[in-house]
């Protein structure tokens, strides 16, 4: 990933990402993306895109296994999260999922992870701390409660699932208030002259419609043309 398309993928959201790859791909079809309706920390905040680094956690229930084991299995995760190649998203699968109790991304955990340089983390488990979790570090989230239950981690570094997504140690991911998707690897190389384009054609639909006095030969008239500039 060249600094000019991490930006560019910076500046736009995920539909506008899941719509390139399509264009990057010559084809309809592309779903290596959320499905359902996910919750945002930060809306207003930058897309999260980065390489991911994945666990797994529960929190429904105590650990089985010894508190040094559990203690040395988290320190291993912290280990994890701060390594690798960067930027770096942090993807993380509740195993309890879809009776998620416990908040693992609030103030002290986002704060840390932001600290390790990550964009920010990727969840189908449950947030809290809002209003009080650092700028410059999106949750995108399953949902949000208060508390943080017996939440430890149980796997480090393996494929993960969120929201029927899954995603594998690496992988590039973008994520907003939309959901996220993982951008398949060799498409990657094409995606920032597909997102250029995709934002070019798609002012000859939106710039007439804006303008007053839109009407339907208007509209049939920027449609033909956006027709022809996609073929």
């Amino acid at each position: 990933m060249t600094p000019s398309l991490l930006k560019l993928l910076q500046e736009v959201d995920t539909p506008t990402v899941c719509n390139a790859i399509e264009v990057a791909q010559g084809k309809r079809g592309f779903n290596d993306f959320t499905r359902g309706t996910m919750l945002c920390s930060a809306p207003d905040e930058p897309a999260i895109v980065g390489y991911a680094r994945t666990a797994k956690i529960a929190a429904v229930t105590p650990p089985e296994e010894a508190p040094d084991v559990i203690r040395e299995r988290r320190m291993a995760y912290y280990q994890h999260m701060a390594g690798g190649e960067g930027p770096s998203v942090a993807v993380v699968e509740d195993i309890d999922y879809p009776h998620c109790i416990g908040a693992y991304w609030g103030e002290i955990n986002t704060t840390v992870h932001k600290g390790f340089g990550m964009a920010g983390a990727l969840t189908n488990g449950v947030m809290r701390d809002l209003g009080d979790c650092p700028e410059g570090f999106p949750v995108v989230a399953g949902s949000i409660g208060p508390s943080h239950g017996f939440v430890h981690v149980k796997a480090i570094g393996t494929a993960v699932e969120i929201f029927g997504m899954t995603v594998s140690e690496g992988d590039l991911v973008h994520a907003d208030r939309h959901g996220a998707l993982v951008v398949p690897a060799d498409v990657i190389g094409r995606l920032e002259e597909a997102i250029l384009k995709l934002l070019k054609t798609e002012k000859i639909v939106l710039e007439p419609a804006r303008k007053k006095g839109f009407n339907f030969a208007e509209f049939e008239k920027a449609w033909a043309a956006f027709e022809r500039s996609r073929t």
